[in-house]
């Protein structure tokens, strides 16, 4: 598997949701071709040191697999607005 940890950012975006920053990083690979990296993190403290560190969940989404993507997650944001009871 590539190292794409070092490769230069050519769009980033960032979102703030509570406890969770969200990083869209649009990054090319050694081909030039461009994809699309999304990074959850999330802010913990380790209840015994009292250590503050971040959890980091990453995954990789390349051009081809774009239009399956939104579709997928679109259709599982409109069952959630569709199915979810008002508190």
């Amino acid at each position: 598997m590539e190292n794409f940890q070092n490769q230069d950012v050519s769009f980033s975006s960032t979102l703030k949701a509570g406890r969770r920053t969200y990083f869209f990083d649009v990054k090319k690979t050694k081909n030039d071709e461009m994809f699309l990296t999304i990074t959850e993190s999330k802010k913990t403290t380790d209840m015994q040191t009292g250590e503050v560190k971040f959890d980091k969940h990453r995954i990789f989404l390349y051009n081809e697999d774009f239009e399956k993507f939104m579709e997928s997650f679109n259709n599982c944001v409109d069952f959630i607005k569709s199915n979810q009871t008002a508190e």
